[in-house]
């Protein structure tokens, strides 16, 4: 294999009875002579703020839209402001007792206060322990038991959340405070159960512009990160320095931490994707970070012409200079008009989808790979490289990489096409999984990481993302179905939004519940004189079918195996969504409760195909 942009720096292992056979270990080209190392006098997060705010203190920080009775411009706070709360918040946290290396809990979405919080735990050394504001009082209150929170930042539209919490959490958590104003019911009730509540406003004035601050040690304990997970209670990853989403998810917080360190201009959106283009708009960022979920929904149809340059190996911005005037500055303008990158992960990111926004909208678009353990990325396109389109790049300079067979799925680390478990090993891993030693030891290997992701590896370094090891399962005439595989491949079908597949051993063949797209569904019916309104088309017969053979016809484009073909579908009219908690807040399907969800459907669909076969 030509390897362009990794090199290798350790020989395959060949399989023993323990252990199945591993590749080379790779590193990115830009750290051949060894990892890259944290500069030496950088000893915890809170300098990244700290010397920033320093140097730049009247550059705008913290932004979000005013939306009283209207929507109006982006305010702004400045580092200097921001850092004058940060100081005033983190005293206050030490009046109620907090000391270094206690935990504090941060509940709610994206917003001022949250950053603020999180550098004000950061000032005095406490662990801060984020809560994906989508998670129910189940898992607040196992995480507040189970990382021992002591005081809570709250989300006022979270504050009824966590208030039904003390009674178990009683132990633990003395103190919660509100992102905005809270109600004097709201105290009480609080009271009643052992809990002093504040507003903002009232904490910040516990506190002290005037406090001495903690030495800090590139070995305290950062933070404990709680991820939502497909199964069981979350697990929480103890992060370490030095290492659209969430601030609860790894990616955000590195991102922010990146500007944050640059002095640059953080500003929020409403959290409702039906705005994100008006706030975009309004904001004009030079950076946009999402998911493939999000840059799904800004696609419209390719233009050839430019993406032929970029495959022939023209840099973006000399693949078609007129075009980009005449044509696709227009659309460069819905997200505002200066953004010169676009990072994209979480998922795997469709190839038509980063066609066209690496085609449309004149920027440089990056697609990577990470995970909470490996503290957000660890592998990533290099920018202008177009043979890099369908992977998620190299590992970046802190890591290694390798990967290791997985026989029952067929998956060989030593073929000529090397493909297996990515695992990583480097200086920005997680130190473990809180409490749960047992997990971590499943996990960290002999140094290796093991992410249950299995990659491909190609001619030029990148790697591939095509499977999950996790997520694979045996029908009963004895195959094995890699389900996210086929899912990402069903999905290609123009006609369906989503989808979620289904098979287990005691049945022969995969049935699917599908999200359809509303349109397209819509539009056949027009076709075919059906008047039904779109919940009544997912009920019909033809129109299932009509989707069933689409989604056939794609599986045979893209050369699938018989056992891989669906026999029945059923059409949901909603899409999985996490107020039903049938994904993460990452978009991850989340298979268990799917099946919980929708077992009687699952069991129609087999009683239907059994029918039809007989």
């Amino acid at each position: 294999m030509s390897m362009d942009y990794i090199v290798k720096v350790e020989e395959s292992r060949p399989a023993t009875d323990r252990k199945p056979s591993a590749g080379p270990v790779f590193r990115c080209i830009y750290a051949k002579d060894g990892l890259l190392e944290v500069p030496a006098g950088l000893e915890s997060p809170w300098q990244f703020f700290s010397d920033s705010a320093l140097k730049n203190p009247n550059n705008q920080m913290l932004g979000r839209r005013v939306t009283d009775s209207k929507v109006g411009p982006y305010v702004w706070l400045t580092y200097k402001e921001v850092y004058d709360s940060t100081i005033r918040i983190g005293s206050s946290m030490r009046s109620r007792g907090l000391n270094p290396g206690d935990c504090c809990g941060i509940y709610g979405s994206n917003c001022p206060e949250w950053i603020t919080a999180m550098e004000a735990c950061n000032s005095q050394a406490i662990v801060y322990v984020p809560l994906y504001d989508t998670l129910g009082p189940n898992a607040v209150e196992f995480i507040i038991n189970h990382a021992e929170i002591s005081l809570a930042f709250v989300q006022e539209t979270k504050l009824s959340s966590i208030l039904s919490c003390p009674p178990n959490c009683k132990s633990y958590l003395k103190t919660i405070v509100s992102f905005g104003n809270i109600s004097s019911k709201q105290k009480k009730e609080a009271e009643e159960l052992g809990v002093s509540c504040f507003s903002w406003e009232e904490f910040s004035h516990l506190g002290s512009l005037v406090c001495e601050l903690p030495p800090k040690q590139k070995t305290d304990i950062c933070t404990i990160m709680y991820t939502s997970g497909t199964t069981g209670e979350p697990k929480g990853y103890r992060r370490r320095f030095i290492f659209l989403f969430p601030l609860a998810h790894v990616y955000d917080q590195i991102i922010e931490t990146y500007c944050i360190y640059k002095g640059a201009s953080i500003g929020f959106w409403r959290g409702d994707i039906r705005y994100l283009i008006e706030d975009a708009q309004e904001l004009k960022p030079s950076i946009f970070c999402g998911v493939p979920r999000v840059y799904d929904r800004y696609i419209l149809d390719s233009v050839h012409s430019k993406l032929g340059n970029l495959e022939k190996g023209l840099p973006q911005a000399q693949a078609a200079p007129l075009l980009d005037r005449l044509v696709f500055d227009k659309t460069k303008q819905t997200l505002g008009g200066r953004v010169r990158i676009m990072l994209s992960g979480a998922a795997p990111l469709p190839r038509h989808v980063e066609e066209f926004l690496r085609v449309t909208n004149c920027s440089t678009l990056s697609q990577g790979y990470g995970l909470t353990e490996s503290c957000g990325g660890c592998l990533t396109s290099i920018g202008d490289v177009f043979p890099m389109i369908g992977t998620v790049g190299v590992p970046v300079t802190t890591i290694e990489v390798r990967l290791e067979s997985v026989p029952e799925m067929g998956y060989d680390a030593l073929s000529s096409v090397p493909r297996g478990e990515i695992c990583l090993r480097g200086n920005s891993l997680f130190s473990g999984y809180h409490k749960r030693e047992d997990l971590t030891k499943e996990v960290l290997i002999d140094g290796w990481f093991h992410t249950g992701d299995i990659g491909e590896l190609q001619p030029n370094g990148a790697m591939k993302i095509i499977d999950r090891k996790k997520n694979i399962f045996k029908l009963s005439q004895g195959e094995y179905v890699a389900v996210e595989n086929l899912e990402n491949t069903y999905t290609r079908c123009p006609l369906v939004s989503s989808i979620w597949i289904y098979g287990n051993s005691f049945e022969s063949f995969l049935v699917a519940v599908v999200i359809p797209e509303r349109q397209a569904l819509e539009d056949w019916a027009a076709s075919h004189n059906v008047t039904d309104d779109f919940k009544s088309l997912c009920k019909n017969l033809k129109a299932r079918k009509y989707i069933l053979d689409e989604l056939n016809s794609t599986g045979q484009t893209h050369k699938l195996r018989g056992f891989e073909m669906l026999k029945a579908v059923h059409l949901e009219p909603h899409p999985f969504d996490m107020e039903r908690d049938l994904i993460t807040p990452t978009f991850k399907l989340k298979r268990p409760q799917l099946l919980k969800y929708y077992k009687d459907c699952i069991d129609q669909l087999y009683s239907e195909a059994k029918g039809l076969k007989a």
